[in-house]
């Protein structure tokens, strides 16, 4: 686990991710897991974000030598009632699924930051004129703040194979600060759940 929390906090220095890590969760049960055909769903009303994060993970998993399939390709996102998602799970194994990886948004907050940081470290040696004046625009300027949004999303990896209880093997809990970019939270997001389940021996990190 330190090693993991190393690797990302390197990502996230370096790379200027969207996206953080906060908690995640492995079966103590399994030590390595190697699936053999992954569906991959994106559960979203965006459809070219769905499109783009599926695609992006299917091509992880194929660069690997497993079989992938993006959810859009396999199912249509029409409302589904338990008795169509138990016919789906069996249509799922029928078709030799051994695995899901399932993501979703489970929340949102929105906070509050200055609009203008520091500057430099000299700043802090500024005599009180200086600072009074400089930061009186908390008071007379309505723009000082500004707010953003912090989404809180959640990517499952299960076990689907009829051997094998249809048991969660691995949960993960990210957080998407600001996003502006579909393209580029997309891949910010992929990155760090495929570093988290390297780490975790769930999937290989190609070279």
């Amino acid at each position: 686990m330190k090693n993991l929390q190393f690797l990302l906090a390197f990502v996230l220095l370096f790379g200027c991710s969207s996206a953080d890590l906060i908690n995640n969760w492995k079966n103590p049960d399994i030590e390595v897991y190697t699936p053999n055909k992954v569906l991959i769903i994106g559960l979203t009303s965006n459809d070219n974000a769905r499109k783009k994060f599926e695609n992006e993970l299917k091509s992880e998993y194929e660069r690997r030598g497993i079989i992938a399939v993006a959810s859009y390709e396999y199912f249509n996102s029409e409302k589904k009632t338990e008795q169509d998602i138990d016919k789906m799970e069996q249509q799922i194994i029928n078709d030799g699924f051994d695995t899901i990886l399932f993501t979703k948004v489970i929340g949102s907050d929105s906070k509050t930051r200055l609009a203008q940081s520091y500057k430099n470290i000299e700043g802090t040696y500024r005599d009180f004129k200086e600072e009074y004046y400089s930061y009186q625009d908390i008071i007379h300027n309505p723009e000082y703040y500004e707010n953003y949004q912090i989404y809180h999303a959640e990517t499952e990896l299960f076990c689907v194979c009829e051997t094998e209880a249809k048991r969660l093997i691995w949960k993960g809990y990210v957080d998407i600060t600001d996003p502006i970019s579909i393209e580029d939270t997309v891949s910010d997001y992929v990155n760090l759940v495929v570093l988290a389940m390297d780490e975790q021996n769930l999937i290989h990190v190609v070279e």
